[in-house]
């Protein structure tokens, strides 16, 4: 509990606001197990939002609360739990896993407290389970494997193979490819996830190969996914069997892929909702800036994870940091008046965000460090599948 003098007592009878309590923003992601290279470029990017921001949203002092979801549903419930109950923050925000997401709503949402996804989409919370409550600065998990199920109705692949972890967001992609490929599905393997996740996909790749399919399609984010294109290289199956993706060659993975030189990489195509190469102000500076204090090029999770912060601080600046009409807050959220590294930002009327899903490339920059680039725009001012769903509670 914080401690109040008797002199700021009393000087806050004058002046209220130069010592009201910071807003607190809870963030919950994963800072242990092998995932915790995610959750270190998500914190390392709101550490940066609250650089940029100078700590505060107007003359509001913003306090960031890190927990750690130990990459499991009951864990992250846990760390949410304590952060509402005992840390009595005002957001929470954060979430990589739809898992730990769907485990965690409740405990937000029943206590009436604003919760916004800066990365997990499951479906259920863009459809059925959407609240007034419930924000996000990502995607609905579908959107983006259903770009790439266009692109490659685009590019003539006839037959595709699927991988993923079998898990909330495995099965959303590999239901959003599914749902815009018009060729044939040659197998699926949904393979185990979890802090003891499979590692090993010899099998699921010979499987794939001898479906005899135009192409592989995964989902294999984190550690998983520079365990897959290392084992996809060793296998030789390139040019029999290309590769298409979503969430697995990236940011994070792609220094260690460069350093272990699996050149397999390069030029495989992936979709997305953001990239560093975007146009605008707000994400030069968040890629500059990112990349003179960490030393490399953020994430789609870093980019979430900013404007997840950003978002928030819009809103309480725009109600004066008083936080107890809800109504005035939710709709400072809702009109997302912030400048979001994407460029424009808007939310559906399930408040997922309405944007654009773009093809991206993996290239070499100037500099020889592996990066994307944007290729061609997939989705303009895109809406979940999910929406139509959406009751508003």
């Amino acid at each position: 509990m914080r401690k109040v003098t008797s002199l700021a007592l009393a000087a806050s009878l004058l002046s209220t606001s130069a010592f009201a309590e910071p807003v607190k923003i809870g963030f919950v992601t994963t800072l242990t197990t092998g995932a915790a290279v995610i959750g270190q470029d998500m914190t390392n990017a709101v550490d940066l939002a609250m650089e940029h921001l100078g700590g505060k949203a107007g003359d509001t002092e913003l306090e960031v609360i890190y927990a750690d979801d130990g990459f499991a549903p009951e864990t992250g419930k846990q760390a949410t739990d304590k952060l509402v109950k005992q840390d009595d923050v005002d957001f929470v925000a954060g979430y990589i896993w739809s898992h730990v997401l769907l485990a965690s709503r409740k405990s937000v949402l029943d206590a009436d407290k604003i919760l916004i996804s800066a990365n997990a989409g499951p479906s259920q919370m863009a459809g059925k389970l959407c609240d007034k409550n419930f924000f996000s600065t990502s995607w609905q998990n579908d959107q983006t494997p259903m770009a790439m199920g266009d692109v490659l109705n685009s590019q003539g692949v006839k037959s595709l193979y699927l991988m993923a972890p079998n898990y909330a967001a495995g099965k959303d992609m590999t239901a959003g490819v599914e749902r815009t490929f018009k060729g044939e599905i040659a197998g699926k393997d949904l393979t185990k996830w979890g802090a003891d996740a499979q590692l090993d996909f010899s099998a699921e790749l010979a499987k794939a190969k001898a479906s005899g399919a135009d192409g592989l399609f995964v989902f294999y984010p984190g550690a998983a996914g520079g365990a897959f294109i290392k084992q996809y290289q060793q296998a030789g199956l390139k040019d029999t069997l290309p590769l298409y993706s979503v969430f697995t060659v990236d940011a994070i993975s792609l220094p260690k892929l460069q350093q272990a030189g699996f050149t397999d990489v390069l030029g495989s195509k992936v979709t997305q909702q953001w990239d560093p190469s975007l146009d605008n102000e707000a994400n030069k500076k968040f890629v500059t800036d990112f990349k003179a204090k960490y030393g490399h090029y953020p994430s789609y999770y870093g980019a979430q994870s900013y404007d997840a912060i950003m978002l928030i601080a819009s809103a309480v600046e725009k109600v004066g940091g008083d936080l107890s009409d809800k109504d005035a807050l939710r709709a400072a959220l809702k009109e997302a008046e912030f400048d979001s590294v994407r460029g424009k930002f808007k939310f559906g009327t399930n408040n997922m965000p309405v944007e654009d899903f773009f093809l991206r490339e993996v290239v070499e920059d100037e500099d020889g460090v592996w990066t994307t680039k944007v290729v061609e725009t997939v989705y303009t001012d895109h809406v979940d599948s999910y929406a139509a769903d959406c009751k508003m509670n």
